[in-house]
């Protein structure tokens, strides 16, 4: 089936966050814009899914701690049903001894094992790193720009660069300019004592990424990940019904804003004439066409699957090939007869974000199995008891449990068969008893997704929050590869808005409203 006669001025591939914010946005300008989406639901990784019957969970993305809040307000997603089951919550360092544990209450620490010293260091450390911050969030609002053969526009950007950097100061200045480059490892040992302190503020620097704290660029990857304070989030928050309440907000935004949207419609191939994008073709075999193309798919599968390599230069289907984009969080989903016991803990901080990464060696000790294809022993784990705060997640006293698992590898050797799955889920299993003895007695269902399930339900190459690493030579003017790093791509009219653009993944929104500025500003 073939429909001749545009009826669009833009087709989105994907209804993933940034999808449907780039489709908003593009929609408030004026622009006649179609969503295709493979799944049955809008929000991609802002999705909740019924694993068990009765009990629900976040199916991916599971904290919300980084979404723009200028997006949220020009998409009035309150409006449109984003409401929230707790905010500003605790995050809580489970020691493993169960007497020591550590909580961090926005920017307030407390527990036994806490000097004033390292209270008032962390004071001091993360009172600089929010105003690099503030200097990163200024350039993450913008297109990148480029170095050479800038215009106007990038040569200002830069200057605005330059002189948030020089308001800094000298001394933060040079600061900025030399952690940057250092890892968290480095940069933790310099200002505290704690190991449950550190180990926890490394886990912040790593989780998403094929890093460990020693790694260059975790300094960085932790200053990304400071943006949600910088936004005003004091604690991540739960949202009322799961991560898909974000989802069908912003669904319902970009609907009210006139996008149409049509789910189970997967996108096979992205069509051209010549050098120039002219729509796509479905699954079912029906052709759309469009003068511009977004897609909110990785760029690897963008243009190795949707594209064809062959329709590229070869040098910039290498880079495409080469960028780095390797997994390692696996989620872990239980259904609980009760809530488990986690030892020391009070009954009323077990809806906090609970963390095992009690020393930043702990942490690096389970990248390392990474490095070689090999699950890690002793996993990293950021685990949500949500229906605590949401009891429509679970039947009445019951509950359920939620874990990001790292490091489990997408490209685990062997592969993720059933046996590897059932491996891995008890390895958390046995991780979480060593806080929570009684787990295990508790336990009425359970759901373990590799690296590689999430890949293939959501699509994104490895499982990768962002949709590639986060490292110097794949950020700002870099990302996702020299040649397609301003949202546009070498073929005419195919742009990129999706978490491989500048400035990256989480649940952020600022690629999709980028993506759809650069797109309203190259279409004039």
């Amino acid at each position: 089936m073939t429909d001749s006669s545009s009826r669009y001025d833009v087709i989105v591939i994907g209804a993933g966050h940034n999808g449907l914010i780039c489709a908003s946005y593009l929609a408030k300008a004026g622009r006649k814009v179609l969503i295709l989406e493979s799944l049955d639901q809008a929000g991609g990784c802002a999705a909740t899914r019924e694993f068990s019957a009765g009990f629900s969970v976040s199916a991916c993305a599971q904290w919300l701690y980084q979404l723009s809040p200028d997006i949220s307000s020009d998409l009035h997603l309150e409006r449109h049903g984003l409401a929230y089951a707790a905010r500003e919550l605790n995050t809580i360092a489970l020691a493993a001894d169960g007497r020591s544990h550590l909580k961090r209450n926005g920017t307030q620490l407390s527990g036994p094992g806490l000097t004033d010293d390292d209270a008032r260091n962390f004071s001091n450390l993360n009172s600089q790193l929010l105003r690099f911050v503030k200097v990163l969030d200024n350039a993450f609002k913008q297109r990148p720009p480029k170095l050479v053969d800038s215009d106007w526009q990038d040569k200002l950007s830069l200057t605005k660069l330059g002189l948030d950097m020089k308001r800094l100061g000298k001394e933060d200045m040079n600061e900025l300019l030399r952690v940057g480059l250092i890892n968290i490892y480095d940069l933790l040992n310099e200002h505290l004592d704690n190991e449950l302190l550190k180990g926890a503020l490394s886990l912040d620097a790593v989780l998403g990424t094929h890093m460990g704290p020693r790694s260059p660029n975790t300094v960085f990857t932790y200053l990304y990940r400071l943006l949600g304070e910088h936004y005003g989030y004091s604690g991540p928050a739960l949202l009322s019904g799961g991560m898909g309440t974000l989802g069908s907000a912003l669904g319902k935004a970009a609907q009210s804003l006139g996008v149409d949207i049509r789910t189970n419609s997967a996108v096979t191939q992205i069509d051209t004439e010549g050098e120039r994008c002219c729509g796509v073709t479905l699954d079912s075999g029906e052709t759309l066409t469009a003068p511009v193309v977004a897609s909110n798919a990785d760029p690897k599968s963008t243009f190795r699957k949707l594209l064809g390599y062959r329709k590229l230069e070869a040098g910039f289907a290498r880079r495409i090939e080469l960028n780095r984009a390797k997994g390692n969080v696996a989620k872990l989903h239980l259904a609980l007869d009760d809530v488990p016991a986690f030892t020391g803990l009070p009954d009323n901080e077990h809806g906090a974000r609970l963390l095992i990464s009690p020393t930043m060696k702990y942490v690096e000790r389970a990248f390392n199995h990474c490095k070689y294809g090999e699950m890690s022993t002793e996993p990293v784990m950021d685990i949500s008891i949500p229906s605590l705060h949401d009891p429509s997640l679970a039947p009445d006293g019951k509950h359920v449990l939620s874990a990001l698992v790292s490091y489990m590898p997408s490209h685990l050797q062997g592969g993720w068969n059933d046996r590897a799955r059932a491996k891995a889920e008890q390895l958390a299993l046995n991780t979480l008893a060593k806080y929570a003895p009684d787990i295990h007695d508790k336990v009425l269902a359970s759901e373990f997704l590799s690296p590689a399930d999430i890949e293939a339900h959501f699509g994104n190459y490895g499982g990768h929050w962002h949709h590639g690493e986060i490292s110097l030579d794949q950020i700002m003017m870099m990302r996702p590869v020299p040649g397609c790093t301003q949202y546009a791509t070498p073929v005419s009219g195919l742009y990129l808005c999706g978490a491989g653009t500048h400035p990256g993944g989480g649940l952020l929104g600022l690629p999709g409203r980028n993506a759809a500025q650069e797109i309203l500003r190259q279409s004039k």
